[in-house]
């Protein structure tokens, strides 16, 4: 049995047991194949996610399904939150699986053609918040890379980490802050408002927005780097 395991086992490996290889995956099969599932789905604005419990073959997450079973993705969701209530929800179907496995009383499924996606690994470009994207993208990916390795944001020619938000109406132009209050830094985007309630600056600790603003004044007008 593996879980979270990057690579790819050779034939003889996968046959050294009498019930074959068997995986914990992050996802809902064939959805989210590859390294990175729970930060794809939080990145593509899934509603539901979940785990699969798959028998390995000699492809990427291509094996046959013995169990799957779905959880929503909350608003709130980050890639930190999602994983423990994932891992959770795996320990407790790895058992059942293996319990199944051993009485004879599980099937395993072929996945579907229809509905593959891979979910790469994260390239270091994409921590970069980029104000021209939308609102509730730049949500989705701040949630996505919390706890690490975090979203990258430039001001004064600073760098910063965005660790939580919100999004908000309103327009202006991408980057520029239009509101700062000890509720959060409010910066306009492509399309909408992104709310920035927690932030770190570089050497420092992840700070309420109250917090962090009482060491790092930002002001209405200043504008972020575009990416």
């Amino acid at each position: 049995m593996v879980a979270a395991y990057g690579l790819i086992l050779p034939q003889p490996v996968l046959e050294l047991s009498r019930y074959g290889a068997v995986n914990i995956h992050a996802s809902l099969l064939p959805r989210w194949r590859g390294a990175t599932p729970i930060q794809r789905a939080l990145l593509a604005g899934d509603r539901d996610t979940g785990i699969s419990i798959m028998q390995m073959d000699a492809g990427l997450d291509t094996g046959p399904v013995l169990m799957q079973e779905k959880i929503p993705i909350l608003e709130d969701d980050t890639m930190g939150t999602l994983h423990d209530r994932l891992a959770e929800l795996g320990a407790k179907l790895i058992v059942q699986a293996l319990d199944a496995l051993e009485a004879g009383g599980v099937n395993a499924t072929p996945q579907p053609a229809e509905g593959v996606t891979y979910a790469a690994k994260l390239d270091g470009r994409e921590a970069r918040v980029d104000w021209r994207e939308s609102a509730v993208s730049l949500n989705r990916r701040v949630r996505a890379l919390n706890p690490s390795p975090g979203a990258d944001a430039r001001v004064r020619g600073l760098a910063l980490k965005i660790w939580r938000c919100a999004t908000s109406v309103g327009r202006g132009e991408p980057g520029e802050i239009l509101r700062v209050d000890p509720l959060g830094v409010r910066v306009a985007c492509g399309e909408g408002i992104l709310v920035i309630t927690e932030l770190q600056r570089s050497g420092g600790k992840r700070l309420p927005a109250a917090e962090f603003l009482r060491g790092f004044p930002l002001s209405a007008g200043e504008r972020f780097e575009a990416r």
